[in-house]
């Protein structure tokens, strides 16, 4: 499925070369980085010294970036040649713990159905439920059950092919974001590939946990905190942003450091604006557009904990209901 198939595109206004070598490069730097954690530190380091378990905190430093490259391979923006960004995708997404197909229809999705009711995780409406209610759900999203959904989302697709198909027709036929998520993987080839990449998760996972032996919850809590770090931080451009607006996002500022780190991935609002733009030119972007930052990343990672919106106190809310603007 290609990006223009699901994103609404608009025509970027800087063509810039995909950072082909730099990619590949930073690719190969993850995956060590995954089999030193999953492999490495508990086969040849642990036997020597707990200590080392010390280094599973910078570590967690590397999910935020890691899942942003595999961004890129999701717009097909890691390689000029598209069968290898999907590859580097589907690989990478094996080491992150969730099928690459799963990511990239979800976040394509995203980009499509942006701020819309359907997708925006914070507002809700009162009529229908009690803040109480919606903040169990929106706590559990932002706290890392956006992760954990996605870490388990290939265990679905073990099920025999008539049961999943049933299952879509009787649980998953509404317009709402599970809905199109389940009918854009019950394609035969996307079951396929869901149910291969998610053993391999699976094999790959478990293989760990026995190379951690009495140790085994310190890879729980690796995860955790991937979990955490991946959920908390995946909707801090769009909280309590214009509803309905489907090219907005917040462009937030970070060190300069910290946000190459994070392949300028707080420049949100200028990637929803310009998704064809590869991470590295996100900064000249943002500098020819004139666009300019609305907060700072860590204050309005924290903003996060106020917890649901009704969607009338949203911007844009009274205008998308036909109501006086």
């Amino acid at each position: 499925m290609s990006v223009n198939a699901l994103a609404s595109e608009r025509p970027g206004s800087l063509a810039t070369a995909i950072p082909t070598t730099l990619n590949l490069c930073l690719a190969a730097a993850h995956l060590l980085a995954s089999l030193y954690q999953l492999f490495i530190l508990p086969l040849f380091l642990l036997p020597a010294s707990s200590w080392w378990l010390l280094t599973l905190v910078p570590l967690a430093a590397l999910n935020n970036p890691f899942w942003s490259l595999i961004h890129e391979a999701i717009h097909d923006m890691f390689h000029p040649s598209r069968r290898v960004s999907r590859t580097a995708g589907r690989t990478l997404g094996i080491f992150f713990g969730a099928p690459f197909l799963v990511l990239r229809l979800s976040h394509l999705l995203h980009h499509k159905l942006n701020r819309t009711p359907v997708e925006a995780t914070e507002p809700y409406d009162p009529a229908k439920t009690s803040k109480a209610r919606a903040a169990c759900g929106y706590f559990f999203q932002v706290l890392g059950g956006l992760y954990l959904l996605e870490f388990i989302s290939p265990w679905l697709f073990f099920l025999f092919r008539r049961t999943l198909h049933a299952m879509e027709r009787k649980r998953f036929s509404g317009n709402d974001l599970p809905g199109h998520l389940m009918r854009g993987l019950m394609r035969d080839e996307a079951i396929t590939e869901m149910r291969i990449d998610g053993a391999l998760i699976l094999v790959l996972f478990a293989l760990s946990a026995l190379s951690y032996g009495a140790y085994w919850p310190w890879l729980v809590a690796a995860l955790l905190a991937r979990a955490f770090l991946i959920s908390f931080l995946d909707n801090v451009y769009h909280y309590g942003t214009p509803i309905n607006d489907i090219f907005y996002a917040r462009n937030l500022f970070l060190s300069p450091p910290l946000s190459a780190g994070l392949l300028y991935f707080n420049l949100h609002g200028i990637h929803h604006k310009n998704p064809s733009i590869p991470w590295i030119g996100l900064p000249d972007a943002f500098r020819k557009q004139e666009a300019v930052f609305e907060g700072t990343y860590f204050t309005a990672a924290l903003d996060q904990l106020a917890g649901p919106i009704p969607l009338s106190e949203l911007p844009g809310a009274a205008a998308a209901s036909g109501g006086p603007a």
